[in-house]
């Protein structure tokens, strides 16, 4: 009889059905997961530049994390980035490079990049980003009177840096300098006929009395030697003719392993890559070492792919997501895109 009613009792009871559990929350683009994410790359990005300057970042449009295992995530980031005025080469610290300003003609950066997070370390495994100036119409509309940047094989352009240089070193009692390449060139028309370059320069092993007999002799110090600057020369060219040259040299620095200094391979101070062009692509593609890819296209393909799964993600917690909103519940803003550290342009 006892059993009876102990079976009678157990098919009584109700059923509990295992419901399974949601997929955690996206990570939101100002998190600081994605901030700390978004600073290794960008640490990975100016590493791995070899021409113009460094770039900083301005906001994370997109984050997604695709789980590999415990404590193994791969990460991908869309950033923007922003130009900031200090050359590739300056060993000044990113955190203390200011951001070029709009009116000075910016150049923003468009990057994908592809991480790994094991046990709390980040590590880059591959990364692709170009690089635009903002339109002359946009700067006009703010600053009608500012010099625009123009293509860094203008011929105005390079005679006013020959000019400089030749300018400086004839005033000079340290190291003859070499052109490297031009970071930069605007041209001002009016009310003054105003040209203004920066271009990255290297010291020599012919001081600068040496080089008035053959210049052409003066080569470029050795690695375990070399010292690299950088110059800001302004000229006016009209109603009346005045030059100004500033040159910094930076001292010898010694380079990271697997990243190669500066092109040291010229053409009339130009670097292949930049002829026609009003500033320097970031146009980076690198795949680390440690990365299994051999090519970038496979960063595109991934993040395509992990941009369905945490589509999927999203969807799986909205179905779970049945908790009723009080009246005037206002839900939190989207996890991305981030917020903009400096400017939209």
């Amino acid at each position: 009889m006892k059993a009876l009613v102990a079976l009678i009792l157990l098919v009584q009871l109700p059923i509990h059905k295992a419901v399974p559990a949601a997929p955690p929350a996206p990570l939101g683009c100002d998190d600081p997961e994605s901030v700390a994410a978004a600073e290794a790359a960008v640490n990975y990005i100016n590493g791995h530049s070899h021409h113009g300057y460094k770039f900083a970042l301005n906001r994370i449009e997109d984050i997604r994390v695709v789980p590999q295992g415990p404590n193994n995530d791969i990460i991908f980031l869309e950033l923007d980035l922003l130009e900031t005025k200090c050359p590739i080469l300056s060993p000044t610290p990113l955190a203390n490079c200011t951001v070029r300003s709009f009116a000075e003609h910016a150049v923003e950066g468009d990057c994908d990049v592809k991480l790994q997070k094991v046990d709390g370390t980040l590590s880059v495994l591959a990364s692709k980003c170009h690089s635009h100036a903002d339109s002359s119409e946009d700067i006009l509309k703010v600053c009608p009177d500012c010099p625009l940047l123009v293509t860094l094989n203008n011929t105005e352009v390079l005679g006013m840096v020959s000019a400089a240089l030749n300018d400086y070193n004839s005033k000079t009692t340290d190291s003859y300098l070499r052109l490297l390449e031009i970071g930069r060139a605007k041209i001002q028309y009016h009310p003054v006929h105003t040209v203004v370059a920066e271009f990255a320069v290297g010291a020599t092993n012919c001081s600068a009395e040496e080089a008035k007999a053959n210049a052409g002799a003066c080569q470029l110090l050795p690695e375990d030697q070399s010292n690299f600057g950088f110059c800001t020369a302004v000229m006016v060219k009209r109603p009346s003719q005045d030059l100004q040259v500033d040159c910094q040299l930076y001292g010898h620095q010694v380079p990271a392993p697997h990243i190669p200094l500066l092109c040291q391979d010229t053409s009339a101070g130009l670097v292949p890559s930049a002829v026609g062009f009003t500033n320097h692509n970031l146009g980076l593609s690198h795949n680390s070492p440690v990365a299994s890819e051999s090519s970038s296209s496979e960063l595109l393909r991934s993040m395509l792919s992990a941009k369905s799964v945490t589509k999927r993600a999203v969807a799986d917690a909205a179905q779970h997501d049945k908790v009723p909103r009080p009246v005037g519940f206002v839900p939190p803003p989207p996890p991305c895109p981030g917020k903009i550290r400096h400017f939209d342009i």
